[in-house]
């Protein structure tokens, strides 16, 4: 999940998984896949680094919980 702050101002948590695109013009609009489409106050870049920490934060849980698999066996 990702924490994302609307242009009202009111902040927005959404999965990141779901998201299917995101365009700068110049306002950041996502479209997720569900059809929604938000337009949020993060940069497009501030927005990317944000999906990619997540995704890296994923990744690294699902690589501790690999290798406390491994030494059990």
């Amino acid at each position: 999940m990702i924490k994302l702050t609307k242009l009202n101002g009111s902040v927005e948590v959404i999965n990141a998984d779901l998201i299917e695109s995101a365009e700068a013009t110049p306002d950041t609009i996502i479209r997720l896949t569900t059809g929604r489409k938000m337009v949020v106050r993060e940069n497009i870049d501030l927005f990317i680094a944000k999906v990619v920490d997540y995704k890296r934060s994923i990744a690294a849980k699902i690589s501790i919980i690999e290798r406390s698999s491994e030494k059990d066996e």
